[in-house]
């Protein structure tokens, strides 16, 4: 944040932060244009941070290790971080374009988004000054969206009894890799796998060996598809060659289950040297693991307004168990306020059944689609004129702020586009170099013709 606001201070222009910490830089219209709609650009200046098991990365210190194959901008072993990267490096662009005709400019970089829309749900009122407003954090070249889900976190906590090793019970460390991952809302409808909710099952199927859980790790955001899970076990000694045996057969049910998706799926048995402290005790353990198996993990059902789009779904992203203390952190989305709400209350009831406590935090609204739009009209004649062609318009199934944005600001007419990225939220996170290039005369373009045409008038 201090980086920007030098830059700001040697661009000269003008800059201040709300209380919560979201950042605004100003830029004066073009003279003779200063009359026309204020426009404020939008992104987020937070990533998602994720990197292979294999590959050591520290976000906070080491720089993105890029490479360009096939058009393709990407990342060895980590997210790129252009979700939404390039956004905020646009606007930068738009600032300190000096050929570009427009009018009042408004920049403003939120926090927080990937971690639950902080920076825009505690975006002070009455700060912003703009009309139009164009969010840059979508994902697909020749697409523009009007309106998103909402969401909330769902969590679970609880202190679980554990016990010492029994007679004759050893350690082992259980774990399930290979996951291709993802965004938790743009691609949970793919089938791809999700690292708890495939560990789980693979736990449900090992009771019968008599195991009990020790530790379990799953997921590292609640946004991202988990594509990783690892849990240590007690059981049987003399059960290990056939724990082992099935779970070969386990991996093979898998990978012809998730052919063609997820085909890298993997699971590995090793036994531990030392004896890894307490185990949940063989009730505690039974429940948990069938209450996880039993919760709602996916798309729960498709919108019937917009067709192809997911109206209501949940993704299990972060689970965890350590010393008999459990937590879940999952992401529920809808179109439907009122449906997001009673899959959150879904997880309540669900783990109420086994002592665990509930509670749903950072919950946002959805935006309402509003397809008669000035600026959406807008959009698409400038994409005619740019690219032959007109837009697809399109409602997503992901968090953008302008739900929340719009519920601040009731007045602002808002579009949100971007070039095509794939793979957001994972190591496989890329970015189409062509459509970067195409993202920006778009944008450039939007903003003359806003500028050009209301002047006319103004």
């Amino acid at each position: 944040m201090a980086c920007l606001a030098q830059w700001a201070d040697d661009q000269g222009l003008a800059h201040d932060r709300d209380a919560f910490g979201n950042l605004r830089l100003c830029k004066p219209a073009t003279p003779g244009h200063e009359r026309v709609p204020g426009v404020i650009l939008q992104g987020h200046l937070d990533m998602v941070t994720q990197a292979n098991a294999d590959h050591s990365h520290d976000f906070t210190r080491d720089p993105i290790d890029t490479q360009v194959v096939d058009g393709w901008l990407r990342a060895r072993g980590t997210t790129l971080g252009a979700d939404n990267g390039l956004g905020v490096a646009a606007i930068l662009a738009i600032l300190e374009d000096e050929s570009l005709v427009h009018g009042p400019l408004e920049a403003l970089f939120t926090l927080e988004e990937e971690s639950g829309m902080g920076g825009a749900l505690n975006l002070a009122e009455g700060w912003l000054e703009g009309r139009l407003l164009l969010n840059l954090d979508s994902e697909d070249r020749g697409q523009v969206f009007i309106g998103c889900a909402g969401g909330a976190d769902v969590v679970v906590e609880s202190q679980l009894p554990t016990t010492p090793f029994e007679a004759g019970e050893v350690g082992a460390r259980l774990s399930l890799t290979g996951l291709m991952g993802g965004h938790s809302g743009i691609d949970i409808h793919k089938g791809r796998g999700n690292a708890n909710r495939l560990l789980v099952r693979v736990l449900r199927s090992l009771e019968a060996f008599d195991v009990r859980l020790v530790a379990y790790h799953g997921g590292t955001m609640r946004n991202a598809l988990p594509r990783e899970a690892f849990a240590t076990l007690a059981l049987p000694a003399d059960s290990l060659e056939a724990v082992s045996s099935r779970l070969a057969a386990l991996q093979s049910e898998l990978r012809a289950e998730l052919a063609g998706v997820d085909d890298g799926v993997t699971l590995a048995l090793e036994r531990l040297e030392a004896t890894p402290g307490e185990a949940l005790n063989h009730h505690a353990s039974h429940l948990l693991i069938a209450a996880l198996h039993a919760a709602p993990c996916g798309v729960e059902r498709m919108s019937q307004e917009v067709p192809g789009v997911v109206e209501t779904s949940n993704n299990l992203g972060e689970v965890s168990l350590e010393m008999g203390s459990f937590r879940l952190c999952a992401l529920v989305r809808s179109l439907r306020d009122s449906a997001a709400a009673d899959l959150a209350d879904r997880f309540r009831a669900l783990f109420e059944l086994i002592g665990a406590r509930t509670r749903i935090e950072g919950g946002y609204p959805g935006w309402t689609p509003a397809s008669r739009s000035e600026l959406l009209a807008r959009f698409r004649r400038v994409h005619r004129d740019q690219l032959g062609s007109d837009p697809e318009v399109l409602v997503i199934h992901a968090g953008l702020e302008c739900g929340i944005l719009g519920g601040k600001y009731p007045h602002l007419d808002m579009i949100s586009f971007g070039p095509s990225i794939r793979g957001a939220h994972s190591p496989d996170e890329r970015v189409e170099l062509d459509s970067v290039e195409e993202f920006w005369g778009l944008l450039r373009a939007l903003i003359e013709d806003i500028a050009l045409k209301d002047a006319e008038t103004a």
